[in-house]
């Protein structure tokens, strides 16, 4: 327990659930396939003949892996496993589930699937419409796996370890006063199975390395910190083990397709002691050049949320309000989003995506679809039970449950920007810029509750003036409407510079969820962005 807290301090975002397991444990591939199938027909043929219209089920295990140092200790490792069933139904027209832990019998599942049938019955009596589900094709019985190079639960402990060791001694030693780093491996095992006919097995594997560093001006003790400029994805240990024609540089590197961990935090040590000695931004108007390392955050928060069909309906409020992009804007079929320039996109089909699955958790075949086309709403983010309201008869594929124990609702697929269509390099795009920030990394940020004015900080801010970069800035934010914001977008670094940041555990639901999203661009350029000066005067 005392690991799983170390942990959260460095992520305190992560659910931290299961049981601790020997590292071995992780290895184990679980029930066999043919297992799987014989428990879930045992709820399927027990749920139907309860009365259920529709059933599905979902065998899951968990599996997680926490590395965590400081400067030169090793603080903990944890191992965590947790497996369990999840049965969901519809009975007289309403939803219904019902979830066990270490369900391994026939006797259980039947179990689980009776009680959801009397649970969706009971809430029937209270339900003024009955739950209108899109036709779903069964597939059969299939698979997917991760396309992963490296199991990352294969690699020995001690190669952890001694990678993070190296990661802080190589921060101390170029400037930093102190250091955390943080290795976190995920194994999804999901099995679904419905009653329209699948049977679906997945493998899905992610990685998310992170580091803090800390410098201290000892004449005044003020200090700074960047943290890594690592994106969590959807690959094995491969992520980690990079090779010169995997990364573009820059100022900072930008990483594609792999990540140089010595190299970030040797990089993040001399910025943070830069970062002491940087000039504060002065308040105004600024063209705004935004790595993707940053704009992810920005596309997650104005586009991704605000464009999930559940919010728009005002069904779901949790942790990120409505939407101010409601169904008269897309029905009207000529609502500004953005500039002309702005084609934003979902897809849970992403190689390398955190979001990336061959199916969803109600069965359905993951796919791509526009959000934003030249600037224009064209659809939202829906799932089976809702995509009617649109008039569509498929489900867009972005149904997912953070457990076998909660329930599947609709999630944010990996929404991204598409990059621009003319070649065009960073250096080309500051090149023309007389008065503008160049922003690298995520930073603190607000929105409010219908997703529309925020304020965004970031990692690192450089000065440009006359198409140069002449320096650091700090105290940096920005300002805007989401309309604004995204209308002001005025170039986009082609597809060379097209990169991935994500989010390990975007929350929303109550009881709340979390789930792993991806959020893809290029460097973006927005024109006349309002930048405040955050230093606090004392």
């Amino acid at each position: 327990m005392t690991g799983m807290g170390m942990g959260a301090i460095m992520l305190p975002n992560i659910p931290v659930m299961g049981r601790p397991v020997a590292a071995e444990a992780l290895l184990d591939g679980g029930l066999d396939v043919a297992v799987k199938k014989r428990l879930a027909d045992a709820a399927l043929n027990t749920a139907k003949a309860k009365g259920a219209t529709y059933t599905d089920v979902r065998i899951g295990r968990y599996l997680n892996q926490f590395v965590v140092t400081r400067e030169d200790k090793v603080q903990s490792i944890t191992n965590t496993e947790s497996y369990g069933v999840g049965v969901r139904v519809i009975a007289d027209g309403c939803w219904g589930f019902a979830a066990i832990v270490d369900a391994k019998s026939e006797a259980d599942m039947a179990r689980a699937a009776e009680q959801a049938v009397a649970i969706a019955k009971a809430n029937a009596k209270l339900m003024a419409q009955p739950v209108q589900l899109v036709p779903q094709k069964g597939f059969g019985e299939v698979s997917w796996k991760a396309p992963i190079k490296k199991n990352a639960f294969e690699v020995p402990i001690k190669e952890k370890v001694d990678l993070l060791l190296g990661v802080n001694d190589a921060a101390l030693k170029n400037g930093a006063n102190y250091v955390n780093s943080v290795l976190f491996f995920v194994n999804e095992q999901k099995y679904f199975a419905s009653s329209d006919g699948s049977y679906i097995d997945q493998d899905i594997h992610r990685v998310w390395p992170i580091f803090n560093v800390t410098a201290i001006d000892p004449k005044t003790g003020k200090f700074e910190n960047r943290q890594a400029l690592s994106a969590p994805t959807g690959m094995g240990y491969e992520y980690l083990q990079t090779n010169p024609s995997d990364k573009l540089t820059g100022i900072t590197t930008r990483y594609n397709k792999g990540y140089d961990m010595l190299e970030d935090v040797t990089a993040a040590a001399k910025q943070a002691k830069e970062k002491l000695t940087a000039k504060s931004v002065e308040a105004g108007k600024y063209d705004l050049i935004l790595d993707p390392s940053h704009l992810w955050l920005t596309i997650h928060e104005s586009v991704g949320h605000p464009l999930e069909l559940d919010r728009v309906l005002g069904y779901e409020a949790n942790f990120a309000g409505t939407s101010f992009a409601t169904l008269d804007k897309w029905q009207s079929k000529n609502f500004n989003y953005g500039s002309k320039l702005v084609n934003l996109f979902a897809d849970k089909t992403q190689v390398g995506s955190l979001g990336a699955v061959g199916w969803d958790d109600e069965g359905v075949k993951t796919k791509r679809w526009d959000l934003v086309k030249e600037g224009t709403l064209v659809n939202y983010q829906a799932i089976r039970d809702q995509v009617h309201i649109l008039g569509e008869t498929e489900s867009h594929g972005c149904c997912y449950a953070d457990s076998w124990s909660s329930v599947q609702f609709q999630r944010m697929a990996n929404v991204s920007l598409a990059p621009g269509k003319t070649p065009l390099s960073v250096d080309d795009m500051i090149k023309d810029v007389k008065k503008g920030i160049y922003i690298i990394g995520d930073g603190s940020f607000s929105i409010d509750q219908q997703r529309y004015n925020f304020q965004f900080g970031g990692q690192l801010f450089y000065e440009i003036k006359d198409g140069k970069i002449v320096g650091m800035l700090k105290d940096v934010a920005y300002q805007s409407n989401t309309q604004e914001f995204w209308n002001s977008c005025v170039q986009i670094c082609d597809e060379r510079d097209y990169r991935l940041g994500g989010s390990f555990f975007d929350g929303k639901g109550q009881p709340p969820q979390s789930s792993a999203v991806s959020h893809g661009s290029s460097t973006t350029r927005f024109s006349g962005v309002n930048v405040i000066n955050t230093a606090r005067k004392i």
